[in-house]
């Protein structure tokens, strides 16, 4: 497996080279974006680990240039930056990325995550017949097509937001603690503090609308997806 780092501060590439190579990894450094880019398309790299700050072009332009090139656009991107603030995981998880590490993190979970989006972009998906279908209140899930409705209404969502909503929906009125949605979700099978959980599910009830207010956050444990009250 081959990552592509497209970091500018050399010392700190080197470090993530050296951890994914033990880790053994394939790795491909360079400094700038549109080396990142350019790399990306004649290397194929299986996945793309991408600082937002660079000196030439911006992470969030990488990440728009590579999505938008059909030679690059199924390549998974893990966005590893200072930047920590929400606004910034919205907007990488907005444009496609499928994961947001802040710095300062340990190379070790670096390499779980890195070892995680390849399991999720690499596992076959199951077939459509095994894929179920719910209805909870106005929300409707369309299994076989991987589709979301509210009120009839299709959402847009990205596939790991589809597949928070369906683990919660599946466990309905269970609460599920952020750890054990790392494992299912993003396949993070580790006690790692991050607030990606968190952020997605905010992104997630903010798409549902009117069904957003059943996503409940249960206070120092996690989430739950709310039963609607039996009718009389």
């Amino acid at each position: 497996m081959t990552t592509l780092i497209i970091e500018d501060e050399t010392d700190f590439a080197q470090i993530v080279a050296m951890n994914l190579n033990r880790a053994g990894f394939t790795t491909i450094v360079v400094r700038l974006g549109e080396a990142g880019i350019e790399a990306a398309r004649n290397r194929h790299p299986d996945i793309i680990l991408l600082d937002m700050m660079l000196p030439d072009l911006s992470g969030t332009t990488v990440v728009r240039r590579l999505k938008s090139d059909p030679v690059t656009s199924a390549i998974p991107i893990i966005m590893a930056t200072a930047c920590g603030e929400e606004v910034d995981r919205i907007v990488g998880f907005e444009l496609g990325v499928d994961d947001y590490i802040v710095k300062p993190f340990a190379m070790r979970e670096l390499v779980l995550r890195v070892n995680a989006v390849l399991r999720r972009n690499t596992t076959t998906a199951p077939t459509s017949k095994d894929d179920p279908s719910y209805t909870v209140g106005t929300l409707f899930i369309d299994g076989p097509a991987h589709r979301v409705f509210v009120g009839g209404i299709e959402i847009e969502l990205t596939a790991l937001e589809y597949r928070l909503l369906a683990a919660m929906v599946l466990n309905r009125g269970r609460v599920l603690t952020r750890e054990l949605l790392l494992e299912r979700v993003w396949g993070i099978q580790a006690d790692i503090e991050t607030r990606t959980v968190d952020t997605m599910t905010k992104r997630l009830r903010d798409k549902l609308g009117q069904m957003g207010r059943h996503v409940q956050t249960v206070r120092g444990v996690g989430y739950r997806f709310a039963d609607l009250p039996a009718k009389a």
